[in-house]
């Protein structure tokens, strides 16, 4: 029985080429089938690594919907699911997956999140990103005037953990922490073998 190991493996050389990379796979039963959750996301890696502040931009349903073609086809070809049919979701994170790593932070350079520490709870806009910390502008507030904290991405209590939080205005159209939510998805491809 093939493992999202086994599946992850085959996956990210095919999809290095669009730039993207695995960030999961599950696999579980559905009826007579498998289903087959494949969640990819930009790679960063790529960039420069004096690069800590340029925007990346989010993946697009086009960028999905090849993602899954590409995903569809080395599992096609690929004898690691067997004979078993499967169906297959690929997916792009969403703003509910949380930020724990520094690929995670980096690709949201620009938006606003919401970070919890032992000891502080800040919502603000990633502003750079380098190997070892996070910057975030955070607005004015009704007792604080507008600020820029920085945070370790690794602490004593391990990563450092973050979610996207959802804006109904623009960047710089006067969003702050009052006018976002913390819900939704990201961008969904599905197919049925």
């Amino acid at each position: 029985m093939a493992t999202a190991q086994q599946i992850r493996a085959e996956l990210e050389p095919a999809l290095a080429p669009l730039g993207l990379v695995v960030e999961d796979v599950t696999i579980s039963p559905a009826g007579r089938r498998r289903l087959v959750r494949v969640i990819v996301d930009t790679d960063v890696r790529a960039l420069e690594p004096s690069d800590t502040r340029s925007p990346v931009p989010p993946l697009s349903l086009d960028d999905v919907a090849e993602a899954s073609r590409v995903v569809d086809g080395v599992l096609e070809d690929s004898a690691t699911l067997g004979e078993t049919p499967f169906v297959l979701e690929v997916s792009s994170p969403g703003v509910g997956r949380p930020l724990t790593t520094r690929e995670h932070f980096r690709r949201n350079v620009g938006r606003l999140v919401e970070v919890r520490t032992g000891s502080q709870h800040v919502v603000g806009r990633v502003r750079e990103v380098d190997t070892v910390t996070v910057v975030l502008d955070v607005a004015a507030g009704k007792r604080a005037p507008a600020h820029t904290v920085t945070l370790d991405l690794v602490t004593a209590d391990g990563p450092l953990h973050g979610t996207v939080q959802v804006e109904f205005r623009p960047a710089g159209a006067g969003v702050d922490a009052a006018d976002a939510v913390a819900s939704g998805d990201g961008s969904e491809a599905e197919e049925d073998d």
